[in-house]
C-alpha cells in the first residue's frame, strides 16, 4: 500500500492535538473517517501509532520515531514546493514558550537569528503542553517554567531570577531603607503570576491585613510593569521580567526583609537526538548567549541591592 501525503499530514495533526476527535473536527470530518485512515496507515506500517484512550490518544514510541521522518519530510516537501513558486528555501525552525515569556524570549531570539538561514515561527502555550510538543518533535526548542526532567528531553536553566517587590520610582515608597510584608499590606498590591507561589504571598498578606482589601493578580509581565508605572501599585515579579526597567531607573526594588526567596527558573527545552540538526544548534547557540546575558544582568543587580542594603 502506498502512503498518501495527506495521511501523513493526519498523522502529524493527530499525534499533536492527542485526539482523533480534535484533529476531525479541525478538517471537518468524522471522528471514524480519522480512526479509518490512522488503522489503514498503521497497517501499512506493521505497527500501532497510538495508544487510544477515553480522553484521547497518545503516541506510542514507534509513532514519535517515525515523525521525526514525516516531519523533515513533510518540511522537504514544502521547501520543494516554495522553490518551483520562487519562494526563498529556508528552513523552518518552531519555538514555543508561555505568555509570561514571550516578551523576554521571542524579540531577542529573533533578533540574534536575523541574518540565519532559517525561518522561525513562535508559539505561545502552558508549559507542560510545550514539553509534550518538544517531545513529539512539534517544536525545536520550547522556554519553559520551573519543569521536573522528563525522559527524551534535554533541560538548560538559562537563569535563575529572584522574585522581588517593586513599586515606580515615583512612589512614595520607593526610598525606604527596609519594610516588611506588614507595612506593605495595606497598600494597592498586584502580583505578577509567577507560579503556585502566589498563592502563599496572598494568603501572607492578608495575614497582615486590618480590613479586606482586593489584592489583584496579574499577566503576563507588560500588565504588572504598567500597574506599578502608570497606577501606583506594588507589584511583584521576577527580576528577570523587569531588567530595562530597574536599569533606567524606572522601578525600584523594595527590600522586603521577610519575603521569601521565592524564584523564576527560565529553562530551554529540547531533544538532543543523534542526527545533526544544524536549525537547533543555531537556535540553542543563541538562547544560550541570551542566558549568559540575563544571569549577568541579574548578578549585577543582586550586587547593586547589597551596596544599597549596606549603605
Amino acid at each position: 500500500m502506498s502512503l498518501l501525503i495527506s495521511d501523513l499530514e493526519l498523522l502529524c495533526e493527530v499525534a499533536e492535538r492527542g485526539s482523533f476527535s480534535q484533529a476531525a473536527a479541525a478538517r471537518g470530518w468524522s471522528q471514524p473517517q480519522v480512526s479509518q485512515r490512522i488503522a489503514q496507515l498503521e497497517s501499512a506500517l506493521g505497527t500501532s501509532l497510538f495508544q487510544r484512550h477515553r480522553r484521547g490518544a497518545v503516541a506510542t514510541p514507534a509513532c514519535l520515531a517515525y515523525l521525526d521522518s514525516v516531519k523533515r519530510a513533510l518540511v522537504e516537501l514544502d521547501n520543494g514546493r516554495r522553490h518551483i513558486q520562487g519562494a526563498p528555501a529556508l528552513p523552518e525552525a518552531r519555538v514555543g514558550c508561555p505568555p509570561s515569556l514571550a516578551s523576554l524570549v521571542f524579540s531577542p531570539l529573533i533578533a540574534a537569528l536575523a541574518d540565519a538561514q532559517l525561518e522561525l515561527f513562535c508559539h505561545t502555550d502552558h508549559s507542560p503542553e510545550l514539553m509534550e510538543r518538544v517531545l513529539s518533535g512539534r517544536l525545536k526548542v520550547a522556554f519553559v517554567l520551573n519543569r521536573p526532567t522528563i525522559n527524551g528531553i534535554q533541560l538548560e536553566v538559562l537563569a535563575d531570577s529572584p522574585i522581588l517587590a517593586l513599586v515606580a520610582a515615583t512612589h512614595p515608597l520607593s526610598k525606604v531603607k527596609n519594610t516588611s510584608l506588614a507595612t506593605l499590606a495595606e497598600e494597592r498590591i498586584s502580583p505578577q503570576w509567577w507560579g503556585p507561589d502566589v498563592e502563599e504571598l496572598i494568603r501572607l498578606l492578608r495575614q497582615h491585613r486590618r480590613a479586606p482589601l482586593p489584592l489583584h493578580t496579574n499577566q503576563p509581565a507588560t500588565t504588572a510593569k504598567a500597574l506599578a508605572l502608570r497606577h501606583g501599585f506594588i507589584i511583584f515579579a521576577p527580576a528577570i521580567a523587569v531588567l530595562d526597567e530597574l536599569k533606567e531607573g524606572r522601578l525600584v526594588q523594595l527590600p522586603v526583609v521577610d519575603l521569601p526567596d521565592w524564584r523564576w527558573q527560565v529553562m530551554m527545552a529540547y531533544r538532543s537526538g543523534k542526527r545533526p540538526d544544524a536549525s537547533r544548534d543555531q537556535i540553542l547557540a543563541a538562547a544560550r548567549t541570551m542566558g549568559q546575558d540575563w544571569r549577568q544582568a541579574l548578578n549585577q543587580l543582586v550586587v547593586a541591592s547589597t551596596r544599597i542594603a549596606s549603605a
